[in-house]
């Protein structure tokens, strides 16, 4: 093997997986150990930071350095980065969307002609929903907070409620949850002793971080997404309602835009609490169901659905029913 094409080869290796001993990648590239030693310090000239461990347990790694290195990407891996991207330009997170956008031109110039055909024809056939029109979560304060929950320190920050009170909570981080329109805060209030569920769009952190913790058990046995989906409703939400869906648990889980916990009453009932700061738009979400629903003990979605029903019936030309 030529020495280009091998050093090739094993900064793919160094980039796939985290450790490797000298004799691992001789023997992937069928070479000797001292072959190995020399082409590490080839890449070495190169800018990339490989760190040689000695002794009987070392090996090699590449360590992340003041400059993102050129990355070796498989067709597939290429073509995951590309949708990625594609998704990230006009996603829930604010502040990044022209960066994303400037980096999938920069790796659709490079391109193979076979791997941008496939991207394109993706592109073609993908209509995309129209975007989001809530507030998305801001690229920094999502960085500061992932962070936090990586390192184990306390995070302080000014909270908005959704009634519009102004708070200053004290937690400690664990998770960030996504669930496809808005970004979720699991943490441990330490003012209230509790779990909390925050939306991160109405959190406004402050630096510097807080002392280090031991971290708790996670809720529902360490399922946040879960607890996000039985809770979120009731942390975030203005307006919630019990309503009664006539058809199968599973089938509405498939269908629901939103994220909450579905309880079946049957095996052709089921029940769950959504929860919206609109009433409207929750009567709109409903309405993708494609199932016959009942609603219990919100005055505010009926009255929503009333006043859509209306403005559908008007559009067919036909006049609404008296109530």
């Amino acid at each position: 093997m030529e020495t280009s094409a091998r050093l090739l080869k094993l900064l793919s290796l160094l980039q796939v997986r985290r450790d490797w001993t000298g004799a691992e990648l001789a023997d992937r590239l069928e070479v000797t150990t001292r072959t190995v030693r020399n082409d590490m310090e080839r890449l070495r000239a190169l800018g990339y930071p490989v760190r040689a461990t000695p002794g009987v347990a070392g090996g090699y790694r590449l360590d992340a350095g003041a400059h993102v290195p050129p990355l070796l990407l498989d067709d597939e891996e290429a073509v995951a980065v590309a949708v990625s991207l594609r998704t990230a330009a006009g996603g829930s997170v604010t502040g990044i969307e022209e960066m994303a956008a400037r980096a999938l031109v920069k790796l659709h110039q490079v391109l193979p002609s076979r791997l941008r055909r496939r991207v394109d024809a993706l592109q073609a056939a993908v209509v995309p929903a129209p975007p989001w029109a809530g507030p998305g979560a801001d690229a920094g304060v999502l960085t500061t907070i992932a962070t936090a929950c990586r390192d184990h320190e306390r995070l302080r920050f000014d909270y908005r409620a959704h009634g519009g009170g102004e708070s200053v909570r004290s937690t400690e981080p664990y998770r960030l949850v996504h669930t496809g329109r808005r970004w979720y805060l699991v943490a441990w209030d330490l003012d209230r002793d509790d779990w909390r569920t925050f939306r991160v769009d109405r959190v406004r952190p402050r630096t510097p971080a807080g002392p280090r913790f031991t971290p708790r058990p996670l809720p529902e046995g360490g399922d946040v997404a879960r607890y996000v989906a039985r809770n979120a409703g009731a942390a975030t939400w203005r307006y919630r309602a019990r309503v009664v869906v006539h058809a199968p648990a599973e089938r509405v889980a498939r269908r629901l835009p939103m994220p909450v916990e579905i309880r079946p009453l049957g095996p052709d009932r089921c029940v769950f609490e959504p929860g919206s700061d609109d009433p409207l738009a929750l009567a709109g979400y409903l309405t993708l169901l494609g199932e016959d629903f009942t609603v219990e003990d919100s005055p505010e979605l009926t009255a929503a659905l009333r006043t859509l029903a209306a403005r559908l019936l008007r559009a067919t030309g036909e006049p609404p029913a008296p109530r």
